[in-house]
């Protein structure tokens, strides 16, 4: 019986693409730059607000990133008061957090989102102190796939490798997943596709979050 879930944020505990776009092309739009779909903004994301502004920008045609510096504040001004924008946990998601509560299980998060970002958009969509730790992007701590996030979370917790499921949606969490010695699940409702999740060695995929329970 695993102890621990690690769990990823944007495309797996919740669905942000919404918030994502609309602040996203704000800030492009404010330097005349292009807008993008959704599915656009499903690849921008998962390495942070910077790659996400440079991924932006060099489809827009900005190959020089010219504009990034102004964009890049731009949309951390707008993520900072619209990061809820119609922002809601996945069909299913808040019965699996409480089923693991109930089991005993540890949940976590950890996020390539700004740190105080990530406790913000947690809390506010399942109450604070349903986590046991909340680790968004901060200084001192690598970004994923760096696994220095996943061994903070397990020292605080006190707990082991063997005892830890990390779950994710995109190449970047089954990296992580991988570089952090940690049994990997990859899941089908968020941002990316099941290639990309086998290309990148999950070591399980799931298609509803109920299937969790299973590999405990």
């Amino acid at each position: 019986m695993k102890k621990a879930v690690i769990f990823d944020l944007d495309g797996t505990l919740a669905n942000t693409i919404e918030s994502l776009t609309y602040c996203g092309n704000r800030a492009l739009r404010k330097f005349g730059l292009p807008e993008f779909e959704e599915a656009d903004y499903k690849y921008f994301v998962g390495d942070g607000a910077a790659v996400l502004v440079r991924r932006a920008l060099l489809k827009a045609g900005d190959t020089g990133l010219v504009h990034f510096q102004e964009v890049l504040e731009e949309y951390t001004r707008l993520f900072e008061k619209d990061c809820m924008y119609h922002v809601r946990p996945y069909e299913g998601i808040t019965g699996l957090l409480e089923e693991l509560k109930r089991r005993g299980i540890r949940i976590a998060v950890l996020s390539n989102k700004a740190h105080e970002n990530s406790i913000y958009v947690v809390e506010t969509l399942f109450g604070a102190g349903l986590f046991d730790w909340i680790q968004g992007q901060t200084d001192g701590v690598p970004k994923k796939p760096d696994p220095a996030g996943v061994d903070r979370i397990r020292e605080e917790l006190g707990l082991e490798k063997e005892d830890i499921l990390y779950v994710g949606d995109t190449c970047v969490d089954m990296k992580t997943g991988k570089a952090a010695g940690l049994f990997t699940v990859g899941v089908l409702w968020g941002f990316r596709d099941r290639q990309e999740l086998e290309e990148n060695h999950a070591d399980a995929i799931i298609g509803k979050p109920a299937e969790l329970l299973e590999l405990l």
